[in-house]
């Protein structure tokens, strides 16, 4: 059996993954580390390879983690990647997030206006119910300042242009935070906050893709 290895998103942790049902999978979660001064996206994902143990694993990343996914495949050998409301490549990052690194704004802006929970970012997160908004502030509220700015930088300058040949995409067509149509499975108006909203559905997938 091969050793499955989750990797939240930007922000969030563990929790995004428990409603998803992998129970004939062995799991293993990817947990953020602090990002050094100046510290690459290439680094970085080389750092946390160490909490990698298995030959051979399978990633599944979630939204930044996909991203993370995709610089760790680059570095060691990896069984498959399997990215959710994520990008490939650098051509997969939304205008939304290039205008910001354009700007600067995310260098400018403190992180606390980040972390705060509002309409707009419910909105782009596709968030439905009052459960879900109290879990995606209870996961923000947790999130580390300095993590968050990093990570943020990261995504809007990243410069991948490889797309691994075992990278499977598994996105909603109505994710508005990070809208793709070249998705490889599409969950219909499925949005950013799928891997919670539509975990039954993300749980199919994952058994037939694994």
């Amino acid at each position: 059996m091969k050793e499955v290895y989750l990797i939240p998103g930007l922000g969030a942790d563990r929790r995004v993954f428990q409603y998803l049902n992998l129970a004939e999978h062995s799991i293993s979660h990817i947990s953020w580390i602090e990002p050094l001064p100046n510290e690459s996206i290439e680094q970085y994902a080389g750092r946390l390879t160490e909490q990698i143990k298995s030959p051979d694993p399978i990633l599944v990343g979630v939204s930044f983690g996909g991203m993370i996914a995709v610089e760790i495949a680059k570095q060691i050998k990896t069984n498959k990647i399997i990215l959710i409301s994520s990008a490939r490549t650098q051509h997969e990052i939304p205008l939304h997030f290039k205008l910001l690194g354009r700007t600067g704004i995310q260098n400018i802006l403190p992180a606390s206006w980040w972390k705060r929970p509002n309409r707009l970012l419910y909105y782009f997160f596709g968030i439905q119910t009052v459960q879900e908004r109290a879990l995606l502030s209870e996961i923000l509220r947790d999130t580390d300042s300095r993590f968050l700015k990093w990570a943020l930088h990261q995504i809007v300058h990243w410069k991948n242009e490889l797309v691994p040949e075992n990278a499977v995409l598994i996105h909603g067509s109505a994710d508005r935070l990070f809208p793709n149509s070249q998705a490889d499975v599409t969950i219909p108006g499925g949005g950013h906050f799928m891997i919670v909203n539509r975990a039954a559905e993300i749980s199919t997938q994952l058994k037939q893709i694994l």
